[in-house]
């Protein structure tokens, strides 16, 4: 029997064996959470003495371990440079990790962090129209032509060049026979004038009689003939495109005028903001020296910029919101749309008039707003001459913002302050050193600005990161999702 038995027996051994080894494994796997930290800090803490020592300090008063905290004694950031702490436990009491974020001074400044100091205020709701600079029509250019027939001899004005008030464009030789004989008669009238007037004195000094009082009469009377025809002449000359210091000329050197002087007009102030003297500039210059120009041909252009206007363009939908606001008299703002983004806001315009039809093609509606301009540059080179440059030129694209809505006692904060995700709006409220995450509720938003509802999420006094929101959004997302998995892509 015994010889019998001990084959089974020693078939048997393998099998135990083996439940031993599963039975083994069970209660390990089932006791992980239990040992496997602790055998991880024994290896990282050199050994069972310094795991004992330091037991005390990892297990809490419900007896479970976290095998997720961190003790940074050393206050050490992050390698990606934004100063957050890592580990699930807070680091700020009262505070949840999960939506706060501290960054490094260096990080503030990579991010461009500006402070925001929470106030009630005012908000002008707004509608945008795009708008374009253009010219006065018969105000902001000045045709200089020929006033006569001849020959140019000078041309003192230089395209692109600023000239003043009253200043010698060009020189005219005159080849004109009704100019030439016109001068001709005012010089007779005024050499006859001369004559009676001579002969008027002889016979005052004759002694007295009929005939000596007779005589006088008579020259007095020729006398008043010969000054009407003169003012006649004079007033001609003028007609014909001379100045009265011209004609001044003529009369005391007694020789015809033989060249023109052509120049450039003076200031009218009647109609616009132009309050002070100043220049013009040539826009066009298309004679050329020696040219024979008849009366009336275009000599220049003078461009004068002191004022433009601002055309923009109301679609069908925003027409009834523009008519009212030029009906108010309320202000407009315009801004200087570049490459650069938009330039510093023009405020307090209003609307001058409006288109009296609609654009066929485009089903807009013109208006116009007067654009006060000023000189931004004026330089004087070799020779005399001067160049100058405006701020604002004709075909600059703007934008015309017009207030539909006034709102009193909002939350208003710069469009960067306020950060998109999804459905949620967040600010970063600062909090000692760091930020938190506050989800708020927008009532309206533009290019600019984010109304905030004043619900009590935000105080007047909290300070909001005014930029660099989006930045501290991305790293608190980058943070709760663990990064990037270095082997994420791989094969191994």
């Amino acid at each position: 029997m015994k010889r019998s038995t001990c084959p089974t027996r020693r078939r048997a051994l393998p099998w135990l064996a083996v439940v031993l080894v599963a039975v083994t494994a069970i209660t390990a796997g089932a006791t992980r959470l239990w040992w496997w930290p602790r055998l991880e800090r024994m290896l990282a803490q050199g050994g069972p003495e310094a795991t004992a020592a330091s037991a005390d300090r990892h297990d809490h008063a419900d007896g479970h371990d976290h095998a997720d905290e961190h003790d940074h004694a050393d206050g050490t950031d992050h390698a990606d440079g934004t100063g957050t702490r890592a580990g699930g436990a807070s680091q700020h009491p009262g505070h949840d990790e999960a939506t706060s974020i501290e960054l490094s001074s260096s990080g503030l400044k990579n991010i461009g962090y500006q402070p925001l100091t929470v106030q009630l205020g005012s908000f002008e709701r707004t509608i945008t129209l795009p708008a374009m600079v253009v010219e006065r029509p018969g105000r902001s250019q000045i045709h200089i032509t020929a006033p006569l027939t001849g020959i140019i001899t000078r041309i003192h004005a230089l395209e692109g060049a600023a000239v003043e008030p009253d200043s010698l464009l060009f020189e005219v030789r005159l080849t004109h026979e009704e100019l030439v004989s016109a001068q001709r008669d005012f010089l007779r009238t005024a050499e006859n004038l001369d004559v009676i007037q001579r002969e008027i004195e002889r016979l005052r000094t004759v002694s007295d009689g009929v005939i000596a009082g007779r005589r006088v009469l008579e020259q007095e009377y020729e006398q008043q003939k010969l000054q009407a025809s003169l003012r006649a002449e004079q007033q001609a000359l003028l007609l014909h495109g001379l100045s009265e210091r011209q004609i001044d000329g003529i009369m005391s050197g007694r020789q015809l005028l033989q060249s023109l002087e052509v120049r450039a007009p003076g200031h009218e102030h009647d109609d616009d903001d132009c309050s002070d003297d100043h220049l013009f500039h040539v826009q066009q210059l298309p004679v050329k020296l020696g040219q024979h120009v008849t009366a009336g041909e275009l000599l220049c252009v003078l461009a004068d910029h002191c004022e433009l206007f601002l055309e923009g363009r109301a679609f069908e939908d925003d027409a009834p919101q523009l008519l009212e606001a030029a009906r108010g008299g309320g202000s407009i703002t315009a801004r200087l749309v570049t490459g650069r983004g938009q330039e510093a806001a023009i405020d307090g315009l209003q609307v001058l008039y409006l288109s009296d039809r609609v654009d066929p093609e485009t089903r807009a509606l013109r208006f116009y707003v007067r654009l006060p301009n000023e000189v931004v540059w004026d330089q004087e080179v070799e020779g005399g001459r001067r160049f100058i440059a405006w701020r604002f030129n004709p075909g600059q694209r703007m934008e015309v913002r017009v207030p539909v809505e006034r709102w009193e006692q909002r939350i208003v904060l710069p469009r960067q302050a306020v950060v998109e995700d999804g459905a949620e709006s967040y600010v970063y409220q600062r909090n000692g050193d760091h930020f938190d995450r506050l989800p708020v509720h927008v009532e309206y938003r533009d290019s600019e600005a984010v109304v905030v509802a004043a619900d009590g999420t935000l105080k007047p006094g909290d300070i909001v990161a005014a930029r660099g929101a989006y930045q501290m959004h991305l790293a608190l997302k980058n943070r709760a999702s663990g990064g990037v998995d270095p082997h994420a892509g791989h094969n191994h």
